[in-house]
């Protein structure tokens, strides 16, 4: 992100209490600006002058639709602000909304409070009002109550302006499919004019030979350069290595990864997919290159999974700056001795690299699918620790998306032969109730796999703000509270759509 997003700071009274109290109101919500920002939120935060009439407040949602700059609001009622005069404005919202309950002091002035005091700090009752209102026309928001002087409440404040960025990145989102997606398979099937309504993301296919036309236009030079990056970065085996047997291969995988670059920079794309059964003049399916746009933040899908491919942007753009990384996944084998049972995931080619902290290797072999030369991969292992595999289906009516907490571990024994990227982990609550809720769910076999902190979070508020059905696996999830919920969603999501 080259430039900083900005959340409003819109603070609610009226003006019955005269100008000194709403001289003192807005040093007290400029105070509170002042707190949020130091806090090192993922957007700058802006104050806005205290709103205190219909007009003003209307003015200034209107204002905030049609910035681009703008991800969204935090709205405090400092005193009583009647909550009819908001009613205009919060039919017109269309950014994502934060109702922060809070007041200016901690500590009550137990011997000095006066009328005058209790006037002044009335968030307690005034906020109230703003939440009926938002109630009372059913709009989405999330609310948060507390001190600032509170590390979590800052910390959830932090957490929903990461979300509010990602609703922000997918409304402006481009998703380039280089072909269409694998034959005869179901779940990476969708309503793509759907998936732009709810997610904003504008999903287009192009000839899979665009992209080897623009791999034809890379000069040999430029590609030995990169060639020449990749053995600074990653252990290359010898072969791969300038006059290595097969440093072509690498060469080539070098001009894919540019010739990707600059056709998702031209086309102002943030995300794309390949499939393996639509390779066109390719010369190999493009495995390095993938890993390493991925790594630099585009969202990547596989055999056409452009959902999957969303799920990954949006994670990469949630968890900028953090610990951690974000990459297409997919569960592939189990490993199931009673007691000790683990998932084994991996992908043809694409994993993202950033799901691991040590140095990945370079290497060359047969695929055994797609009928091309054998690609250049880099392969590692995902490092052990807390994470998230999450993943998008389209159900008919609606989206659906399916999150299941895990632990990553590291593998019982070294993967020897399997050579890609993979990741090994114990999903919450246990392999029984994840596997049996995830197959109850319809969730997909391809994955976002998450592992920065508070990835779950992440998701749950991003979910809520897009307005998007999420089924959640975790520790304290039973087969019977999750099917509960897929029916109870179910019924919710049809009410809501209306007749």
């Amino acid at each position: 992100m080259t430039t900083r997003k900005q959340l409003w700071f819109l603070t609610g009274s009226q003006g019955l209490y005269g100008p000194e109290v709403l001289e003192q109101v807005a040093d007290n919500s400029k105070a509170l600006v002042a707190k949020l920002d130091a806090a090192g939120l993922i957007a700058d935060v802006v104050w806005k002058p205290v709103l205190t009439n219909r007009e003003d407040i209307l003015r200034t949602v209107l204002e905030a639709n049609a910035d681009p700059g703008c991800i969204g609001i935090i709205a405090w009622m400092h005193t009583f602000s009647p909550a009819k005069m908001w009613i205009s404005g919060l039919e017109a919202l269309q950014v994502p909304l934060l109702h922060l309950h809070t007041q200016p002091a901690d500590e009550l002035p137990w011997a000095s409070i006066d009328m005058d005091f209790m006037n002044l700090n009335q968030a307690a009752h005034g906020d109230r009002e703003f939440g009926y209102i938002e109630s009372r026309l059913g709009v989405a928001r999330k609310t948060i109550t507390g001190s600032l002087n509170d590390p979590a409440v800052l910390h959830r404040i932090a957490i929903w302006a990461r979300a509010a960025l990602a609703a922000a990145a997918g409304r402006q989102m481009r998703l380039v499919r280089f072909g269409d997606n694998m034959r005869n398979v179901a779940v990476t099937e969708g309503d793509k004019v759907e998936a732009e309504r709810v997610f904003g993301v504008s999903i287009n296919t192009y000839g899979v030979n665009d992209l080897a036309a623009a791999i034809a236009e890379v000069g040999d030079a430029e590609a030995e350069s990169l060639a020449a990056e990749y053995e600074q970065c990653y252990d290359v085996v010898a072969q791969l290595r300038r006059g290595g047997a097969r440093h072509d291969a690498l060469v080539y995988g070098a001009k894919q990864e540019l010739a990707l670059l600059s056709f998702l920079k031209a086309h102002d794309a943030t995300a794309f997919t390949t499939n393996f059964e639509d390779l066109g003049a390719l010369k190999q399916l493009p495995g390095l290159a993938v890993q390493r746009l991925s790594a630099a933040g585009y969202g990547f899908g596989a055999e056409g999974d452009w959902k999957t491919a969303i799920l990954v942007r949006l994670a990469k753009v949630m968890g900028q700056g953090l610990p951690g990384g974000a990459s297409l996944m997919e569960d592939y084998t189990y490993h199931l001795v009673p007691g000790e049972e683990k998932i084994l995931g991996a992908h043809m080619l694409e994993v993202c690299p950033s799901l691991s902290a040590k140095r990945p290797s370079l290497q060359i072999h047969p695929l055994g699918i797609g009928g091309r030369d054998d690609p250049v991969r880099l392969v590692f292992t995902a490092d052990a620790g807390p994470g998230i595999v999450v993943g998008l289906a389209d159900m008919g009516e609606r989206f659906r998306l399916t999150l299941n907490t895990v632990e990553l571990v590291e593998p019982d024994a070294p993967l020897l032969k399997l050579q890609v990227a993979r990741a090994v982990w114990r999903p919450d609550p246990n392999f029984h109730t994840s596997t049996e809720c995830w197959l109850n769910a319809g969730a997909p076999h391809h994955t976002c796999m998450f592992t920065v902190p508070d990835a779950k979070e992440l998701f749950v508020d991003y979910a809520q703000l897009a307005g998007v059905e999420l089924a959640l696996i975790a520790a304290d999830t039973t087969a019977k509270s999750f099917s509960d919920e897929l029916r109870w969603n179910q019924a919710y999501y049809h009410l809501a759509r209306g007749f």
